[in-house]
This record gives structure tokens, C-alpha cells and sequence, in this order.
């Protein structure tokens, strides 16, 4: 599994092979690969429906900011933190832009 420090400036995309099903709002995804389930949450599954294609992280902290009324740094952090999480989950690419 890949794990990296996530920056602004980096592009992410969700990997295939997850199935997701919202359950009272929130996203639940079974990783069919490793058979592990996971609970996104609400914020977690609106970052996963925004990278359902190419996005940059940048594209993702103003999007959400405004969303959630977060200053764009505290914003910046939680986003970053849970696409690395993702990321060593093998749940999500990372590349450069």
C-alpha cells in the first residue's frame, strides 16, 4: 500500500473495486480486495463523491470549505489527513499534478 504526505497541489482519484452504499447519511464502502469495511462518515463520503474523477486537492479544500464554512487551513488539514488515511488504505491514487 502506498502511503505519502498529501499536499494541495497533488491529484487524487478514488480506486475501483470499492462497493459504497449511504446508510443515514453516511457512505459505507466494502474494499472488495481486502474484504475490509469502512464508515466514511458524511464529510468522509462527500470527499469520496468528489473524487470520483481526477481532482486536486486544492479544488477539494475550497469546494468543502465553503460547503462547511472551514477556514481553508484547518480545512486543508482534516482533507490531507483523511486522503493520506484513504491512501494507505489503498482506497484512493495519489499522483502529482
Amino acid at each position: 500500500m502506498t502511503s505519502l504526505i498529501v499536499t494541495p497541489n497533488h491529484i487524487v482519484v478514488q480506486n475501483e473495486g470499492n462497493l459504497v452504499s449511504n446508510m443515514d447519511g453516511e457512505k459505507v464502502m466494502l474494499s472488495v480486495a481486502t474484504g475490509k469495511y469502512y464508515n466514511l462518515g458524511a464529510t468522509g463520503g462527500r470527499i469520496w463523491e468528489l473524487i470520483d474523477g481526477p481532482t486536486q486537492v486544492n479544488r477539494l479544500v475550497t469546494l468543502l470549505g465553503e460547503e462547511y464554512d472551514i477556514s481553508p487551513s484547518v480545512c486543508e488539514q482534516h482533507v490531507c489527513s483523511f486522503l493520506e488515511h484513504l491512501s494507505r488504505e489503498g482506497l484512493i491514487q495519489i499522483r502529482e499534478e
